[in-house]
This record gives structure tokens, C-alpha cells and sequence, in this order.
């Protein structure tokens, strides 16, 4: 049986990417567009929020930064020097575009 995981971002680019990582990982992985959406996923499964960081609490790591720097370690060549995902200020991750 598999881990399931819920992926919450309204960059679908994003959110295929990280789907995409994940289940090569094992995971079962949903997915949603915005919090609304994910509270409608997760309403009867509320064991899927433990994990919930957002920006409105101070001091903790972010869900998406941890599954970036993970993905980061994977893909790139120096994970301190990101070349394919950046960070794109004021808006989150964005893929580099060749």
C-alpha cells in the first residue's frame, strides 16, 4: 500500500512536476488547484493536513520548499546553484525555459 501525499499549488506546470517526482517515489498523489480545493479533497481524510506549512506561519519550512530541494538534490547538478527550478521571487518556483 502506498503513501499518499496531497499536492496543493495553483501553478499546474508546478504541480505536474511534483506529481510527476512523487509518484516515481511511490507515492499516491492528488492533487489540488488552491486551499479550497484541497480541503474539499482532503474533508474526510483530515490525516492529509498534518503536515499543512503556509506562508501565514512564520518560522516554518514550507511543504512545496521541502519537496523542491529534494527534487533539486535529484536534478540538478549543484542543488545550491539551481539551474532548472528557480525561485522566482513574490511568485514561488518556476521551471527555466529554454
Amino acid at each position: 500500500m502506498s503513501k499518499k501525499i496531497l499536492v496543493v499549488d495553483d501553478e499546474a506546470r508546478l504541480v505536474n512536476l511534483v506529481r510527476g517526482y512523487l509518484e516515481q517515489e511511490g507515492y499516491e498523489v492528488r492533487t489540488a488547484g488552491d486551499g479550497r480545493q484541497a480541503l474539499f479533497v482532503a474533508r474526510d481524510r483530515l490525516e492529509l493536513l498534518e503536515r499543512t506549512q503556509v506562508y501565514a506561519y512564520d518560522g516554518y519550512e514550507r511543504t512545496i520548499d521541502v519537496h523542491i530541494k529534494n527534487l533539486r538534490k535529484k536534478i540538478e547538478p549543484d542543488s545550491t546553484h539551481p539551474q532548472y527550478i528557480l525561485t522566482a521571487f513574490g511568485v514561488g518556483y518556476r521551471l527555466r525555459v529554454e
